[in-house]
């Protein structure tokens, strides 16, 4: 989840993105990019946005329901509610039991599915494109007018703490968990989006009530579809099936989202049988509509991704990447830039051998650092190719346009067009690079994740210190 290289950070407000510098040239783009398709976007009556993509001669489309809402919205004690809502929601409405919503699906091909994010809670459906209409009343009922029986609610239990447990088995989201639980301690942010067991096995109808109507309200969604959708007939099915949704609150409970506070500390598990470290190192960095959100997605390309599997060593286009496979440092390391409303996380996530853990850490921080004083040219023109690349592959298929307008609707208020994107990507020089490093990395607190066989892994102050360089 926080670890995706996807256009899903690389959104930017036009007016808080100042020019880095002014050496920007004129650009230049290709046709798919010049002339890729619109998107409309209208708002309803209440407030409710829709909003989609045609693709002339499709003949299936991705509908679906982005609402402004997540685990970052709930409280201590009733964490893990929106997550619990969303598996409740294909159990059974007013009008189709939990057999009848899924033979409607399997006999109108298509697929139904949901997910849950720190942010947002998205549903959603693929079908063919004459049956978007149906899709989308399929959607409004399992949203607006799921049973939440109790029954169901007691039965869901004992699934969501069987998903706990295969989550907890993936070193990679446990880590990343901790991580988050570390850097925003005492915050929403840093609560896990599925829930502590406690909360699981006590939440109750009445927590699931309030927090629907709290949420989901019509200025906090967007109905999103691409693919064979006809603008005009999706606004009218979303005014039809989504038209009562409620423009406020109506338990009169005010919408609060605890502001992001980042603490520079760590968390680490230490197992002297296992011979893997699994680690993660973060600075605090920007939000969605920061400045900074371009230069930190090239910083992303820069340090780049490796795994032992890849076949590629010294050849690799990273410099981090190649002293790591020259001196097999690592089975594997990935970047990551993880956006919030209010703050981001920039950081790496590696797997290593215990006995590598100090040479690892030691190349690691070299390379985070030099991004502060000796960026090339080469290295930051390549990384803008890459992005751009990474971009245009992102947006294959109807499903990850549709996520895409949805999303960028929610955090963004518009969805930029490609040719916007390269422009922006073209515009950050080598000097904003260094700029934006030196802001968030150079001696800077960080927040760190640590399971396995971490015995030669520095301390806090180690890891503190080597967050600069002495230079004279």
């Amino acid at each position: 989840m926080a670890l995706r290289a996807s256009l899903r950070k690389l959104v930017g407000h036009p007016s808080a993105t100042r020019s880095f510098s002014s050496a920007a040239v004129a650009p230049s783009f290709p046709d798919y990019v010049l002339k890729a398709p619109t998107t409309d976007v209208t708002a309803l009556d209440g407030g409710l946005r829709v909003a989609s993509e045609t693709v002339v001669g499709s003949e299936t489309a991705t509908v679906g329901v982005w609402i402004d809402a997540g685990s970052r919205y709930e409280t201590a004690d009733n964490n893990g509610v929106a997550h619990f809502l969303e598996h409740l929601s294909f159990k059974g409405t007013e009008k189709r039991t939990q057999q009848q919503l899924e033979v409607e699906i399997e006999n109108m091909g298509g697929t139904l599915n949901a997910y849950t994010s720190r942010e947002q809670t998205v549903y959603f459906a693929k079908v063919f494109k004459n049956d978007v209409g149906r899709a989308v009343e399929i959607l409004s009922d399992i949203l607006l007018n799921s049973k939440l029986d109790e029954a169901a609610i007691d039965r869901e239990r004992d699934v969501i703490l069987r998903e706990m447990s295969e989550v907890n088995k993936q070193q990679e989201e446990l880590v990343l968990d901790h991580l988050h639980a570390t850097a925003f301690q005492g915050t929403g942010l840093g609560r896990t989006i599925l829930g502590p067991e406690e909360n699981i096995r006590s939440l109750k109808r009445s927590d699931l009530v309030e927090y629907i109507q709290t949420h989901y309200t019509a200025p906090r969604m967007v109905i999103a579809g691409a693919g064979a959708i006809e603008h005009g007939q999706l606004c009218d099915l979303a005014g039809e099936h989504f038209g009562g949704l409620p423009t406020a609150p109506s338990n009169a409970a005010a919408v609060a989202m605890d502001p992001a506070v980042f603490t520079g500390s760590d968390y680490r598990v230490r197992f002297n049988s296992d011979d893997t470290a699994h680690i993660a190192i973060a600075y605090e960095s920007a939000s969605w509509t920061s400045e900074y959100a371009f230069p930190l997605m090239l910083m992303q390309v820069m340090l780049g991704a490796f795994d032992r599997t890849m076949g590629i060593g010294k050849n690799h286009a990273s410099r981090l990447c190649q002293e790591v496979a020259e001196n097999e440092l690592a089975h594997s390391l990935s970047t990551f830039n993880t956006c919030y409303k209010d703050t981001g996380l920039f950081g790496v996530y590696v797997v290593c051998p215990d006995v590598k853990v100090d040479d690892c850490m030691w190349t690691l921080m070299n390379n985070l650092v030099r991004l502060v004083h000796t960026p090339s040219d080469e290295e930051v023109e390549r990384a803008k190719l890459n992005l751009k690349a990474t971009m245009l592959m992102g947006l294959d298929g109807h499903s990850n346009v549709a996520e895409d307008i949805g999303r960028q609707l929610l955090t963004y208020g518009r969805r930029m067009t490609p040719a916007e994107i390269f422009s922006r990507i073209d515009s950050v020089t080598t000097a904003d690079i260094k700029a934006t490093a030196a802001k968030f990395i150079n001696d800077q607190d960080h927040a760190l994740a640590a399971v396995g066989g971490i015995h030669e892994l520095g301390d806090y102050n180690w890891f503190r210190r080597h967050s600069y360089w002495l230079r004279y």
